[in-house]
């Protein structure tokens, strides 16, 4: 006997089938399958390493003391989110406000300040042009520049957190930039323009005699570069000298940290729920995919917005750059110098990741792997380092690399949630019906509330513009 070839596998299209097709008899078949899949899930390490802390009322208030150094001629910054403020006591480090306390008029300064932001490559001011106004470097890295002997630029100086630039422009309206200011890296800046800075003038008595007090000892005594008089010093004396003072001060008016809010309206018709719930039920499934997608926000939102994103969170003093573009094994061990106490966690973009594993290799170094929760993780100096895809990566492929400490008892990174929500189907996540519309459509109202909290500023440190592009 010859058997016969089944429909369909290459014979003659017009012959008759001796036998039942398999297309046809899938038909009758009952078909394995998948729950529906979803490329968008990852692995979201930072919503699991984070330790979450109940806000009730929907706040979380972080109680700290404000410690800053007065007299080392730097002036420091806080920062809520992305917004930058300078303390208005630090203004006294400015040449044209030295010695100055009058706490009201330096609040009024201060808040008149103006934030700016400066991309690589950026000028600040051009030499020779029109000077009007005060800088205050808060963050990042510029050059400062002027004609040479020899037709070229010549590198004066480089200015970064702390520094500032432009104060006599404050007084004198004719003054012109002497040199000029180009960004190195992304700059954060303050500035004060002189009609701002008049309009205080004008108005306060004390700030008039700060400022007629600063150009008679200009004129009287020889100043060094920052503006300072000349101070005579004496060696080898007895007795009980000044020693350089620093007093610390409490927030008053402490952060608080609101919770925000990740919502969707999922919408389910009715007999879809009805005819085709078996043998999956399609409200359940449609809820997870919801859930999953919700989730991914939630983490993005953790590390980027501009509030109480970690990225934008992390101080100022807290953030550096990479020494040559890559990320290196020195590059982390500076990072690990700032979150020296029990650091916890690194988090860093896949493609970061596997660009710090090609410098290893280069080096002949070959990190260990330590184990979280039966998953084996690279770690660097026995820190795991975490894939986080939200870290984002720039045009340029430039990422950041942050190192967290963890947990209220160690003063260190919280995430914020609330649970007991009125419909809750997981802990700070409720799902609410809302009724079905003449359309027959379902509607569940579907809510996540979070936000993340830093408690101290060295809990977090951030590597950035880590170069992920450049093969070695």
């Amino acid at each position: 006997m010859t058997e016969q070839p089944e429909a369909g596998a290459g014979t003659d299209p017009n012959a008759t089938p001796l036998s039942l097709g398999t297309a046809a008899a899938r038909n009758l078949a009952t078909t394995t399958k998948t729950v529906p899949q979803m490329q968008g899930i990852t692995s979201r390490w930072l919503l699991r390493i984070l330790p979450w802390v109940q806000a009730s009322g929907g706040a979380y208030r972080v109680n700290r003391r404000l410690t800053y150094t007065v007299g080392d001629g730097r002036v420091t910054f806080t920062n809520v989110g992305a917004d930058v403020q300078v303390i208005p006591a630090e203004l006294a480090e400015l040449p044209l406000l030295r010695g100055f306390d009058d706490e009201a008029v330096l609040s009024a300064l201060a808040g008149r300040f103006v934030q700016r932001e400066f991309d690589a490559g950026q000028v600040l001011v051009e030499e020779g042009t029109p000077a009007d106004r005060v800088y205050l470097i808060a963050h990042g890295k510029v050059d400062r520049f002027a004609e040479g002997e020899y037709d070229e630029q010549t590198l004066l100086d480089v200015l970064v957190d702390g520094d500032h630039f432009g104060d006599e422009a404050l007084v004198d309206p004719d003054s012109t930039w002497e040199s000029t200011v180009k960004a190195v890296t992304h700059c954060i800046a303050l500035t004060l323009e002189r009609s701002e800075f008049e309009q205080i003038l004008n108005s306060s008595e004390t700030l008039r005699a700060q400022v007629e007090r600063n150009r008679a000892e200009a004129a009287a005594h020889a100043a060094n570069e920052y503006g300072e008089a000349a101070v005579d010093l004496a060696s080898g004396h007895s007795g009980e000298p000044d020693l350089p003072g620093t007093f610390v001060d409490y927030q008053m008016a402490p952060r608080e940290y609101e919770l925000s809010v990740a919502q969707t309206v999922l919408r389910i018709h009715t007999r879809v729920a009805d005819l085709y719930n078996q043998p999956m039920n399609q409200v359940e499934q449609q809820l997870r995919l919801t859930i999953e997608a919700l989730r991914e926000r939630q983490e993005h939102e953790l590390v980027n917005n501009r509030e109480f994103g970690l990225l934008h969170n992390a101080d100022l003093r807290q953030r550096i750059p990479t020494r040559n573009g890559p990320p290196t094994p020195d590059d982390l061990d500076e990072l690990l110098a700032l979150v020296w106490k029990e650091p916890g966690y690194l988090l860093a973009h896949p493609r970061t990741i596997a660009a710090f594993g090609r410098e290893c290799s280069h080096r002949g170094i070959y990190p260990q792997s330590v184990d979280i929760n039966g998953h084996k993780v690279p770690a660097w100096r026995g820190v795991p380092m975490l894939p986080c895809n939200k870290i984002p990566v720039t045009k340029t492929r430039t990422s950041s690399i942050m190192l967290m400490r963890t947990g209220e008892a160690r003063q260190g990174v919280v995430g914020l949630h609330q649970t007991g929500l009125p419909d809750e189907y997981e802990p700070g996540l409720s799902v609410r019906f809302m009724g079905i519309n003449e359309k027959a459509v379902i509607s569940y109202l579907v809510s996540t509330y979070y936000s993340a909290a830093v408690l101290v500023p060295d809990a977090l440190g951030v590597l950035e513009n880590v170069e992920i592009g450049r093969e070695g």
